[in-house]
């Protein structure tokens, strides 16, 4: 696998997807190693089944700026510096990937991201006769809709790749308007750890003393990148009409000083707890009263795939309200197991909170669904096999 952003350190929610893709793969009983880059908090030795190859490409630590999402600024447009680090980033993933391919006997080669990953060792790939697969996440996506020379590297991926997988139908469409052959081209939805994530994780007082609310609030959690696509200025404005509500966002991203200021603006009931590690956000989803998925496109066209945030509701059990947008509605069942929202509309996000304050009857039956779609739907065994799947078919296409 290759890949620009993965968990650190255990614990960590940079990218959880991918290491839960890549140990799902592992249980299933196939070896798994990682090329991705170099980072300072990075514990390659504390990972397990899955082996880490992490590739340098900075001088020194203070310049490791690339993956982990530091490379987008707000998720919008790429950091300044960026392209100046993209060929030392270029020259030692290739040369990172062709020490792999000399080495081992791979099966396949498996890229996260079509831009950057995929685009800069697709040659490498073909040079070596190797299956090949491209994931799509959603920024990436993104990034090659918007930039002309993206776009045409990206159509040169999907030419040489003998599977290509998206994480919702929304992103599905978008890749074959870009060019990814149909036949070639699969949904492949993020599954959930339905074990870590469950309705009774953590010790509800312990979280709540930590995220400063009291054991008797009504507490409305979202959680995320603190970044405009995840929508939580809406939320706030919602908020403020939806009395009996306490919201705490966690998380920690680039609007880390604007969100706090617009919540007193708007004197909502707002908190914000700062980043939690796994094990925390686990507890903190099983203490909600109502979990929130906000969602929006953001001014530059970007949104989420399909939120981790979301697939975590669902398994902890959460009655959840979340905007109908993207990949959402492929596993959020309006008044099913949830209740769905237009994006950016505060007022209808006030009403669907206000509703589930004063009914219990409805968080209980929609928390019951959350956690039944999750089980049944949502495993990462099932994922993985979706992924076994497409490497079956990228292997049998480059045996022709």
């Amino acid at each position: 696998m290759i890949t620009s952003s993965y968990p650190k350190f255990p614990g960590d929610v940079t990218a959880p997807f991918i290491e839960s893709i890549a140990l799902s793969l592992v249980a299933r009983g196939h070896s798994v190693d990682v090329v991705l880059p170099h980072h300072p908090e990075l514990r390659a030795s504390e990972r397990g089944p899955v082996r880490l190859f992490p590739y340098r490409y900075a001088p020194s630590d203070a310049w490791s700026l690339w993956g982990y999402a530091q490379s987008l600024q707000s998720d919008v447009r790429v950091r300044r510096g960026m392209y100046a680090l993209l060929p030392s980033v270029a020259l030692s993933l290739r040369a990172t990937l062709g020490e792999r391919l000399l080495a081992e006997s791979y099966d396949v080669v498996h890229a996260h991201w079509v831009v950057p990953n995929a685009v800069l060792v697709t040659d490498i790939v073909r040079a070596h006769r190797m299956p090949f697969v491209i994931s799509l996440h959603g920024s990436d996506v993104f990034v090659a809709e918007r930039l002309g020379p993206a776009r045409a590297l990206a159509r040169r991926a999907f030419a040489a790749a003998g599977g290509i997988t998206a994480c919702s139908d929304d992103l599905h469409r978008r890749a074959l308007a870009l060019g990814a052959p149909a036949v070639r081209t699969r949904t492949v939805p993020y599954g959930v750890d339905v074990a870590a994530f469950r309705p009774d994780a953590g010790q509800p007082g312990a979280i709540r003393a930590r995220l400063g609310v009291a054991p008797d609030a009504f507490l409305v959690l979202a959680f995320g990148r603190l970044v405009e696509k995840k929508g939580f200025r809406y939320l706030i404005e919602a908020a403020a009409q939806a009395p009996g509500a306490h919201v705490v966002i966690a998380g920690d991203g680039d609007l880390r000083d604007e969100l706090p200021l617009l919540a007193r603006s708007f004197e909502a009931p707002v908190s914000f707890s700062g980043a939690l590690e796994r094990e925390a956000m686990a507890a903190a989803l099983a203490s909600a009263d109502v979990v929130v998925v906000p969602s929006v496109v953001d001014r530059a066209g970007n949104v989420d795939g399909l939120p981790n945030a979301l697939l975590e509701a669902l398994a902890a059990g959460r009655p959840i309200v979340a905007s109908r947008v993207a990949g959402i509605p492929d596993v959020i069942e309006h008044e099913r197991n949830g209740l769905l929202v237009p994006e950016k509309d505060a007022g209808a996000l006030a009403e669907a909170l206000r509703r589930l304050v004063r009914e219990p009857q409805t968080r209980a039956r929609l928390a019951a669904a959350a956690r039944d779609t999750a089980v049944t739907r949502l495993s990462w065994d099932a994922a993985a096999r979706s992924f076994e799947e497409t490497y079956a078919h990228a292997t049998a296409l480059d045996a022709r």
